[in-house]
């Protein structure tokens, strides 16, 4: 419940990947073990009590989002396979699906929400002066090309880049729309958008939550109906033993 809980507050965060949780049956009380048959009885199996049920993990399912339109042009979203990657002030790395740029008053492009910095396909800061352009536009494949404001033609500024992994479901969350690379991920992998796999930009749009609330709600009935029979069984198996305690008494 508190996964479903937490995808359905999050059917509107930009970029957002659904959990799912996994469960696995415990351990189980042996009474008698199993028998192999002979040539004149047949075999007998084990007798064995089961003792619930454990999570056994959460996923991440990392499927594509739907796209919206935005018009900013600092908006990317990844048509695709690929994350952006941003770097902290102590140069920490983290990643996101949320493609909502900015630039500050460093000439910096960053995540506003963050203040983290995005980086290029060369993992160095991207630097763009607005007041040197009288527009700019990014590309599918990541350049950021600016129209010069003396109207003296173009320039590529810089060319994004967009990181992935062995393993993408394996990424730690961290909050604020940002993932890390984790010993399960595998290491990260960074090269221009439609490289070696990578997925293409979408320049105005932005990519929403893959959450679908349709799925949320079913699956949020199946958990209360379950916890509701469990609770039954627990009613009617106390019952049975205070009938127990009554005929010794």
């Amino acid at each position: 419940m508190d996964i479903v809980a937490n995808n359905i507050a999050n059917v509107s965060t930009t970029g957002f990947k659904t959990q799912r949780a996994r469960f696995s049956d415990m351990l189980y009380q042996t009474l008698s073990g199993g028998s192999a048959g002979s040539a004149t009885t047949g075999g007998v199996d084990p007798n064995q009590i089961g003792l619930g049920v454990r999570l056994a993990g959460t996923d991440n399912l990392m499927n594509q989002g739907a796209l919206r339109a935005t018009g900013s042009p600092l908006d990317l979203a990844v048509e695709g396979d690929g994350f952006f990657e941003l770097k902290d002030p102590s140069g920490g790395k983290f990643y996101t699906r949320d493609g909502a740029f900015g630039v500050d008053a460093n000439k910096h492009l960053v995540n506003p929400s963050t203040g983290m910095l995005v980086q290029d396909k060369s993992e160095a800061n991207i630097t763009i002066d607005m007041s040197l352009y009288s527009s700019i536009s990014v590309g599918p494949d990541g350049n950021i090309v600016g129209v010069k404001a003396d109207g003296s033609g173009t320039t590529t500024i810089a060319q994004l880049g967009l990181v992935t992994f062995p393993n993408e479901g394996g990424l730690d969350r961290t909050g604020d729309n940002l993932w890390k690379e984790g010993a399960a991920s595998g290491p990260a992998a960074i090269d221009a958008p439609q490289l070696n796999g990578r997925g293409r930009l979408r320049a105005g749009v932005l990519e929403s939550s893959n959450t679908d609330l349709a799925q949320e709600f079913s699956n949020m009935i199946i958990a209360q109906r379950g916890f509701e029979a469990n609770t039954k069984v627990i009613t009617a198996s106390d019952e049975i033993l205070q009938s127990l305690v009554n005929i010794i008494h």
